[in-house]
This record gives structure tokens, C-alpha cells and sequence, in this order.
């Protein structure tokens, strides 16, 4: 997400910080670049006029131009404006107040509305609350269909209404069959249109005047760009929106309506969908997203991921395992397998500082993770335990059976044979192994990277 951008912006600033002293006219070209840079990724045309405007303002001030590292300093103020600018802070989700709580999501069709309600569900789920969906489009072929097939996916009950039933009553139903099985959190999945039309907008006025949803949110496709910010400026023209959801973040390496839907539209954006699958939908979080664009990483939602993906009892094990010098394939297995929890290896590469793809030389294959689950898992039990034995004939019958070449299984066993003799020079208990470093990470509170 934000590819574009965030390597623009690094050219620019590096440049930048390379020229020591700065005058108005450095900082003057510099801004015009960046302005370039904003529009290129689809950021609303008014929104970078503005921001550079405002940048401008600040970062020719005396203080800035004589201080030791002005390009820092300039660099330090576009990034308090980008905060500024997606919204300061994360903004709450409330569900308190009358139970079940109910969460509303409109947006057009296409938006991957459906999909978010999945999502939420899941996220709702895991802290603690007990959702269920209500598929309340009734006019989308399959929509209903959809939604069921995801909720047996996130474990959550769906409840459809007879054919014929008018969206606001299956609302009211539906709240109803909630309480009755002693759910907390209703989620509706609402009807969009290909365009904003009067018919559609009169009927989610009467859902939301029916049912009162704690939360209304727009779910919008950020690969639309400032088109998103639109959006949401005329949908919560007519509907008390409390916040949106930004969907399809990981297909659009430009990311402009993360920018703009704030400024554009006063609507904060509460989540961000990160991936395909139900458990990637991240809390928008504006300080974070800005440390990304400028390549300054987001340390923060690496150990959270951490925490929610490395398994304690696990770690404990395997320590025990490397202080034995009883590392097997299938604990380096089990090891890759809560890396991947943690979510595609080019977003976790983009919450270190520093890195990116032009760093990296080329895309991080995810599917390289697969090959080696499919060798390993092609393996005998003795094999695994003592990956020595494996000759040139098991070789050959491993690759085959795994789908994969001589020549990658050797790269995975002479690699594993290195980190195992890497391991196995720290003393035990080290805090170099990687299971201490596992529960480290995961033990690490964020607040201390805030």
C-alpha cells in the first residue's frame, strides 16, 4: 500500500537532507515535487494544494533553515501534517450502549462490503464480543449467499429472511433473532448500487431510522482513490456516518483516498483492509500509517501482529528444544508457520524502517513459504529429525513428491543446517535463540514504540 508514494517521497527527502544548509527556494522545489508525488498517487487535487501550502508555511521559518539538520526538520513537518491530515489518532469504536449493538455498513456496489461485514464479525470476535450478520441486500444476486458462506468462515450466525421481505423489516428481524440467542453485536450488510441514487439513499435513512445503529460505516475501495473521498462526502450527506472503512488497501500501491477521505469527506477512517482473507482488517491508526509513507516503518503493528500470532506454550518448548540442540525440521516448520499468521512477508518487510521493495531487489515471494511446507511435509518422520540422512535417492523422491527441484531442497537443507549450527553456539536460555526472541517480541508492550 502506498508504494508510489512512500518511494517518491523517500527520493525527494533524501535529496533533501543531502544538502546541509536549505533556503526558501530548496524547500520551495522540493514541496513542488512532493506535490507532484501526492497527485500521482490519486490524492484529492485541493487536498496536496493545501498540504504543501501548509508545509510550505512551516518549514521556511528561520528556526527550520538554520537548524543543524533542516532536511530532518522538513521531513519531521510533513510527517506531523500527514497525521494531521488522516486524522491525528485512531478513532473509537464504539459499541456500547443498548444491546445487541448494531453496526451498520453501507457503500457502493463493488466495494467489498460483504466481504468487511466477514471481517468486522472477526474482529469483534476476538475481542470477546459474540456478533451476528444480517443480510439485509436484497437485491445483489447471491449477496445473501455470500454472506452465509462467510459467516460459516468467521463462525458466526447469519440470519436471512423469506424472499420478499423488505430490507428495514429484515433489520428489525434480525436485531430481534440476536438478542433471542444472546448475540451483543448485530452487523447489517446493507445494498449498494453501481451510483449514488435517491432510491437506495431513502432506504438506508429508513434501516438507519429503524434500527439506530450505534455505527454507521462506509465501506469504500481505496483503489478508486479521491473518487473514495467523494464518496463518503456524499454519503454522509444524507446518513449520520461515524467513520469508513477503507477496503482493498493491499491492491493499490498509490493509496491516495487514505489521504484524502478525511479532509474531503470529515468522516474519519476507522479501518483498513489489508489482505484477502477475514482476519486482515487492520485499525486505521494515522500515526503509523504516515511512518509507513515515509519508510519509517510501523514497529507498533509488527508486535501487535507478533503477540496475536506466536504461540507461548510453543516458544516455551522450542527453547527447551535449542538448549538440547534438538532442533528438528518440524519445529523450524511450526516456526514459519506463525510467521505466516503474521500476514504477507512484503507488508511485514514494510513495517521495518528503512525498507522497501527497491531495497529488497525484487517482490517477496509468499509462495516460496508453501515450497518449503510442501518439502518438509514430503519428509519421513526420521527425516525431519535428522535431516543428515537424507541421501540422494530420498532427495529425489522429495522433490517429486513436493513438487519442487533437487536444487531448492538443497538450498532448504543447507540453510536449515547453518541456522541449526548458528543456534547451537549460544549458551542456553540465550536471548539470541530464536524462541526467546519470539517471546520477547511478543511480550514487548507497544506503548513503548509509541
Amino acid at each position: 500500500m502506498l508504494e508510489s508514494l512512500s518511494s517518491a517521497l523517500d527520493d525527494i527527502f533524501r535529496r533533501l537532507r543531502g544538502r546541509g544548509a536549505l533556503s526558501p527556494g530548496n524547500v520551495k522545489d522540493a514541496l513542488g515535487e512532493v506535490r507532484k508525488a501526492l497527485l500521482a498517487a490519486d490524492v484529492n487535487f485541493h487536498v496536496a494544494k493545501e498540504f504543501v501550502k501548509r508545509v510550505e508555511h512551516l518549514a521556511v521559518g528561520q528556526e527550520v533553515l538554520r537548524s543543524i539538520s533542516p532536511g530532518q526538520q522538513v521531513v519531521k513537518i510533513v510527517y506531523d501534517e500527514l497525521v494531521r491530515l488522516m486524522g491525528s489518532s485512531a478513532s473509537t469504536f464504539a459499541l456500547d450502549g443498548a444491546m445487541p449493538a448494531v453496526v451498520m455498513l453501507v457503500g457502493l456496489q463493488g466495494s467489498g462490503k460483504t466481504t468487511a461485514c466477514g471481517k468486522l464479525a472477526l474482529f469483534v470476535k476476538g475481542k470477546g464480543r459474540h456478533p451476528h450478520l444480517v443480510a439485509a441486500d436484497v437485491y445483489r444476486p447471491a449477496a445473501i449467499d455470500q454472506l452465509e458462506q462467510i459467516g460459516r468462515q468467521a463462525g458466526v450466525p447469519v440470519f436471512r429472511s423469506p424472499e420478499g421481505t423488505s430490507p428495514v423489516n429484515i433489520a428489525h428481524q434480525g436485531i430481534a433473532a440476536a438478542r433471542k440467542a444472546g448475540d451483543d453485536v448485530v452487523i447489517l450488510d446493507t445494498a449498494g448500487r453501481l451510483n449514488i441514487d435517491e432510491e437506495m439513499m431513502r432506504e438506508l435513512e429508513a434501516i438507519s431510522a429503524e434500527v439506530k445503529p450505534q455505527e454507521t460505516l462506509l465501506v469504500v475501495d481505496a483503489m478508486t482513490g479521491q473518487i473514495a473521498a467523494e464518496v463518503a462526502r456524499d454519503f454522509g450527506r444524507r446518513l449520520d456516518l461515524t467513520g469508513v472503512i477503507l477496503s482493498k488497501m493491499d491492491g493499490d500501491a498509490r493509496g491516495g483516498a487514505a489521504l484524502s477521505v478525511r479532509e474531503v469527506s470529515g468522516k474519519p477512517i476507522k479501518f483498513i483492509s489489508t489482505g484477502e482473507t477475514l482476519d486482515a482488517l487492520d485499525v486505521f491508526h494515522p500515526d503509523r500509517m504516515a511512518n509507513r509513507i515515509l519508510g519509517m516503518g510501523d514497529i507498533v503493528s509488527l508486535v501487535e501482529r507478533a503477540q496475536a500470532a506466536v504461540n507461548q506454550e510453543e516458544a516455551r518448548e522450542l527453547e527447551k528444544k535449542l538448549r538440547t540442540r534438538a532442533f528438528t525440521l518440524d519445529d523450524f516448520l511450526g516456526q514459519l508457520q506463525q510467521v505466516k499468521k503474521m500476514g504477507p512477508l512484503d507488508q511485514l518487510l514494510g513495517m521495518l524502517p528503512g525498507m522497501n521493495r527497491e531495497l529488497l531487489g525484487a517482490k517477496v515471494d509468499d509462495k516460496a513459504l508453501g515450497r518449503i511446507e510442501a518439502m518438509i511435509h514430503s519428509m519421513t518422520r526420521e527425516e525431519r529429525e535428522r535431516p543428515e540422512i537424507i541421501n540422494g535417492g530420498r532427495r529425489r523422491r522429495i522433490s517429486t513428491g513436493s513438487g519442487t527441484t533437487v536444487q531448492e531442497l538443497n538450498r532448504l537443507l543447507k540453510q536449515f543446517d547453518v541456522m541449526r549450527k548458528m543456534l547451537s553456539k549460544h549458551r542456553p536460555g540465550s536471548k539470541a535463540t530464536a524462541a526467546a526472541m519470539s517471546q520477547k517480541l511478543a511480550n514487548v508492550s507497544p506503548r513503548r514504540f509509541r
